[in-house]
């Protein structure tokens, strides 16, 4: 059986996604403060930017979960098949 090559993430790459996640958060946070409005304004622009924050974050847990499950059913599909295969004799002649 032969196992597939799962793509790593670098530590690189994981650093760079944390620092683009915090700089663009920050960003938006020092303009709402700084947003020549009414409060309210700015209060419901920053409920706007939890909400979007917040359902990226389900939305990455939702398609990574999904994508686990199709490998782990590929996994056990192809343990299946290889049990087949080896327990297969196309020699074996029955009487």
């Amino acid at each position: 059986m032969t196992k597939p090559v799962q793509p790593s993430q670098t530590g690189a790459f994981y650093a760079q996604a944390v620092a683009s996640f915090g700089i663009s958060v920050t960003a938006m946070g020092i303009g709402l403060v700084y947003l020549p409005a009414e409060p309210w304004v700015r209060g419901f622009l920053a409920l706007g930017l939890l909400y979007v924050v917040t359902s990226t974050v389900v939305l990455c847990k939702v398609v990574r979960d999904r994508q686990e499950l199709a490998g782990v059913t590929n996994r056990v599909d192809q343990a299946r098949l290889d049990k087949l295969l080896s327990e297969h004799d196309p020699f074996k002649v029955e009487v």
